[in-house]
């Protein structure tokens, strides 16, 4: 199994590559983990002093692949475990990990048996569809977790993840959702300075999210086919959709800056790309209002048509102008001063890197208070009301859907278990 973001982010006046060769971006460019502190017993399960954090690595496509290498190479931890849906994934990652054949994984579910193997830590780096049964079961055995976003693809899979980060930190474990942009020195610099008043009060969020779109070949009899190479990206009910599955990158920058999430959406979308077989809009328009009057615009398309990746959001203030992104220069400009701020570079691999050391530091010391479930599950439910908006061409606000609770089951007839 894939996650869509095993890829190299590229410059986009660079060639344009777009995310999809940023997604296939080779381990062994991670940067270098930074040093390793002595654990505490008590802190990790079956682990002793002095000892790494065993990890085991559930899902292992390009992004996998991917954290799986960067994990390798990090003083604080070693892979002692992998599953994937596929048993030639499961096996060719052993052998480039040296994980004994006894704990390599394969089938639906392969993930109870890593987890029954007692490691420390999990990585869950599957179709989100699956995150949320994932999520449960490592949290229950008292594993700590690492996770990539969307939390999940429907409002009752971000409740759950939700409810999963407040039992992890009742149970002194570990939830980090590794979301890159919010990592970045200069995006951290220039949203504290917007949150502390230096543009004024926010009035307008204009975020951004374009790319290439991914293969979408005809569909078989069951879904195996649409669980390798980001063709579950297509499907709602593996992937969410592009809205929740990636442009909810550059709307998790915006509700960053706004400190809130949104009330309501209103929006229109469609599929314009040729011989599509998923379900996914590919081009969609959603304005979001907030409770303070604020009011956001994101648009986004995913469309073969040599544009490129472009993830940002700029925020308009009364008394000036602040750019963030995946890429590009965040910066500030106004008549009350500015922040210079600089380039965001190489984010993908350096907000990875920059997770995995919180993440150890986290384990390592104790502290349990999760930030991230939260806002990740916000940004994911905000681009869920942003994709009911868009597909029915109308207004969804926050309240209704998460009262309907609407429930969407991926069919898993026909598959290995």
């Amino acid at each position: 199994m894939n996650e869509h973001e095993g890829r190299r982010r590229s410059d986009r006046t660079a060639g344009r590559r777009g995310v999809q060769q940023r997604r296939r971006f080779i381990a062994g460019m991670a940067a270098a983990a930074t040093s390793f502190a002595i654990i505490k017993p008590s802190l990790v399960r079956g682990s002793a002093a002095n000892s790494k954090i065993e990890v085991g690595c559930i899902g292992l496509g390009g992004r996998g692949t991917l954290i799986a290498g960067m994990l390798a190479r990090h003083p604080g931890f070693q892979v002692v475990s992998v599953a994937d849906y596929f048993a030639h994934v499961a096996g060719k990652a052993g052998n480039g990990l040296k994980v004994p054949p006894g704990r390599r994984f394969s089938g639906l579910s392969a993930y109870k048996r890593l987890v029954g193997g007692k490691v420390d830590a999990v990585f869950l780096e599957t179709p989100p569809c699956f995150f949320p049964d994932h999520a449960a079961a490592a949290v229950n055995a008292g594993c700590h977790v690492y996770m990539a976003k969307p939390v999940a693809v429907d409002v009752p899979g971000c409740l759950s993840v939700a409810e999963l980060g407040r039992k992890a930190t009742q149970n002194g474990r570990v939830f980090l959702v590794d979301f890159q942009t919010r990592t970045d020195p200069f995006n951290i610099e220039a949203v504290s300075r917007c949150h502390k008043g230096l543009i004024g009060k926010v009035g307008l969020l204009s975020s951004l999210y374009t790319d290439e779109a991914f293969p979408d070949p005809p569909k078989t009899d069951n879904i195996e086919s649409r669980l390798q190479r980001l063709i579950w990206v297509n499907d709602v009910e593996l992937g969410g959709g592009m809205l929740v599955n990636a442009g909810i990158h550059a709307i998790d920058l915006a509700l960053w800056i706004a400190g809130a999430r949104p009330e309501s959406a209103m929006g229109s979308a469609a599929g314009v790309k040729p011989d599509a077989h998923g379900d996914t809009c590919d081009v969609y328009s959603v304005t979001y209002r907030f409770e303070n009057g604020l009011i956001l615009n994101h648009r986004g398309e995913h469309i073969n048509n040599t544009h490129g990746f472009v993830c940002n959001c700029s925020a308009y203030g009364q008394y000036g102008y602040m750019e963030t992104g995946y890429q590009g220069k965040a910066w500030i400009r106004g008549n009350k001063g500015g922040y210079a701020g600089g380039e965001v570079k190489d984010l993908y691999v350096n907000g990875i890197s920059r997770n995995l050391d919180a993440f150890h530091k986290s384990i390592v010391d104790g502290s349990y208070d999760n930030p991230t479930v939260e806002s990740s599950v916000n940004s994911t439910l905000a681009t869920i009301v942003g994709r009911e908006a868009s597909r029915n061409n109308g207004l969804m606000t926050w309240d209704r859907i998460i009262k309907e609770r609407k429930k969407i089951e991926p069919d898993l007839s026909g598959l290995k278990q």
